[in-house]
């Protein structure tokens, strides 16, 4: 990966600008702002998706692979931190001496001086603002916005807006979160990650104070994750409203109800309200109430801010729904990190009624999974009833030796709820073994398993799904089989 030079000035005005990794959801978010701006868009990828396709029928001009070709007259070159620095576009624009930019510093350069709302935290930040943006458009505000995923109710990632109003997802990965001049800050939790940029668990608390440090108007943060206790008992700042379950919380949350679409008591200055959201999962609960912290600190009522985030629909690969096969419903979810795999798969177990969950993991990075690998195992031992292990994504990451999936299957305490295998056919074959109706299969990463999911389907409806009346035993074949 490229480790991006944050202390490089942004540039002036730009009438061109070549986006290298445009197809993922963040990136294309800022592609079409850029594009909305009234820029000439280029871009390429290594592989065309949904994106790819909006974006040149927008306007732009994107292409598949990588050549130094691609990068044409373009003024300035916009990277994602996947990015490897062989890319032949990369070195063109290194050699012709234009800008290069981290998606951060395009970002940035797009907020330039409004009002922005930044959303950070190891997991939970892209619904969370996906929360905010619903929000503030159901309030009648029009915020220019930029998000990690593409919001259900919306369509999209990214929008302009005519308020002097901006809000984004902060990407804490790299530190690139430090470079936004930001107004409110919301902090969703400190769950260590990233170690491989960072170094240690102390950097990482580092870099969270000096983000909420930053904020000129408030930070809004967690009152139960111990990491981010951890960093508000180090904030000097005038203006911090907590959130969360902790008796003290600013905005206090109580009586949560997660069997489907989760509901929960908020209480603000002694004043209590229910709130019914469109999502499940107890972590929503959470997410919900540190955007209703945001909207009441941009000067919004509580009741008002309450019925714009029920709005909210979810955003896309956080448990989404694909295909309902022989009664077996095949969801993807983001998750990608222990913590996040927890709530993903406690939000599936609030909607699976009798059925089984079934989860289909991908491990991604193998420095996160040489790391965490006992974490993960046991996140899912506990609330999966089985789990198919895939081999590890590497993004950024060159291969660790000793590094696979099978660090994260061997930590089974039960060998028999869990396989390794790395190869997407067979792990599809083994999924349609296993299934019957009534079960959820769901696959985990923020890698590329969604593109599983169409051999998940096909592999369900070829083999002979039973009915929920049978047991496990009934289509399981056995190992003497």
């Amino acid at each position: 990966m490229i480790f991006p030079d944050l202390s490089m000035p942004l540039p002036g005005p730009l009438r061109s600008a070549h986006f290298v990794g445009v197809g993922g959801a963040g990136m294309s978010g800022i592609a079409r702002m850029f594009l909305d701006a009234g820029i000439t868009v280029t871009g390429s990828d290594k592989a065309a998706n949904a994106n790819t396709a909006s974006l040149n029928a927008a306007g732009a001009k994107i292409s598949i692979g990588h050549d130094a070709t691609h990068l044409g007259d373009a003024e300035a070159l916009v990277y994602t931190g996947a990015l490897w620095p062989d890319n032949p576009e990369y070195l063109a624009a290194v050699e012709r001496g234009i800008p290069v930019l981290h998606r951060s510093q395009a970002l940035a350069w797009l907020v330039g001086s409004t009002r922005l709302v930044a959303v950070a935290g190891a997991h939970g930040k892209t619904t969370s603002t996906g929360m905010i943006i619903t929000a503030l458009r159901e309030l009648g505000t029009s915020p220019s916005f930029v998000n990690g995923g593409v919001i259900q109710g919306l369509g999209t990632s990214s929008g302009s807006g005519t308020d002097d109003l901006f809000v984004v997802e902060a990407d804490e990965s790299d530190g690139s979160f430090l470079l936004y001049a930001t107004a409110v800050a919301l902090i969703t939790n400190v769950d260590a990650d990233h170690l491989d940029h960072y170094g240690s668990h102390e950097a990482f608390d580092d870099a969270f104070v000096d983000f909420a440090s930053r904020a000129t108007e408030a930070v809004v943060v967690s009152s139960d994750d111990a990491g981010a206790i951890r960093v508000t008992k180090r904030l000097t700042h005038d203006n911090v409203v907590t959130f969360g379950e902790a008796d003290d919380a600013t905005v206090r949350i109580h009586s949560v109800t997660s069997l489907g679409p989760v509901a929960f008591t908020v209480v603000v200055d002694g004043r209590e309200e229910r709130v019914q959201l469109a999502v499940p999962g107890h972590h929503n609960a959470l997410n919900a109430a540190g955007a209703i912290a945001v909207l009441i600190g941009l000067g919004h009522e509580l009741g008002a801010a309450i019925d714009a985030v029920s709005t909210f629909a979810g955003t896309q690969r956080r448990f989404e729904l694909h295909a309902v096969v022989d009664g077996v419903s095949v969801y993807d979810d983001y998750a990608h990190h222990p913590t996040e795999v927890e709530a993903a798969l406690s939000g599936a177990r609030s909607v699976l009624g009798n059925g089984r969950l079934i989860a289909v993991h991908q491990p991604h990075l193998f420095s996160r999974t040489r790391d965490m690998a006992p974490e993960f195992a046991e996140v899912y031992e506990r609330l999966a009833d089985h789990t198919v292990v895939l081999g590890v994504f590497g993004a950024r990451e060159d291969p660790i030796p000793g590094v696979t999936g099978e660090l994260v299957s061997s930590g089974f305490v039960d060998p028999s709820r869990v396989d390794y295998q790395p190869d997407w056919e067979l792990a599809a074959q083994r999924v349609a073994e296993i299934a019957r109706e009534g079960d959820i299969v769901m696959t985990l990463s923020c890698g590329d398993v969604y593109r599983i999911i169409p051999q998940l389907v096909a592999a369900i409806d070829r083999y002979p799904v039973v009915t929920a009346s049978e047991t496990v035993a009934d289509q399981v074949p056995s190992e003497e089989a």
